[in-house]
């Protein structure tokens, strides 16, 4: 069965829906990885943002920016699961349903994201190439990855 998925604009958002929203985010960005970040770091009313929900809270969740915000292309940002939906195949939906919102946002234009190295390969299952070397984003090592403009 696919996801509800639920898809607005930063000043469209219910405050319920913000709210539940940045609590994955913290829970798997800084608590889960350890990482004390600034994750409210100024993107989020310059975005679009795509999550679904479960009968627990948020369960998908990524934000699409647009071109010149964090990249010259535009992006795909902050995508994650909540922690007891992983290996049920909803992330892989995300970053689907991510890319072809990105593509309707944005249509002819390459699509750019910041991935954690260790998730590469899945990255590279969508399409995307790394275009970068290794560099570390609080202490995480990454990687820019491009996907190309449709037909490229």
């Amino acid at each position: 069965m696919s996801p509800a998925w639920r898809f607005a604009p930063f000043a469209q958002l219910a405050t319920a829906d913000l709210h539940d929203i940045l609590r994955l985010r913290a829970e798997v960005f800084v608590v889960e990885q350890a990482c004390a970040f600034q994750d409210v770091d100024g993107a989020d009313p310059l975005s679009w943002h795509l999550w679904s929900r479960d009968g627990e809270g948020i369960a998908a969740y990524a934000r699409l920016i647009g071109p010149g915000i964090k990249f010259r292309e535009p992006s795909i940002g902050r995508i994650v699961t909540a922690p007891r939906v992983r290996g049920t195949g909803l992330g892989r939906l995300l970053v689907a349903e991510s890319v072809a919102r990105a593509r309707a946002l944005f249509p002819g234009e390459a699509l750019r994201i910041g991935a954690q190295q260790r998730l590469e390969r899945f990255y590279a299952g969508f399409g995307f190439r790394t275009d970068s070397a290794m560099y570390l984003e609080d202490d995480i090592p990454h990687v820019e990855m491009r996907l190309g403009p449709e037909g490229a």
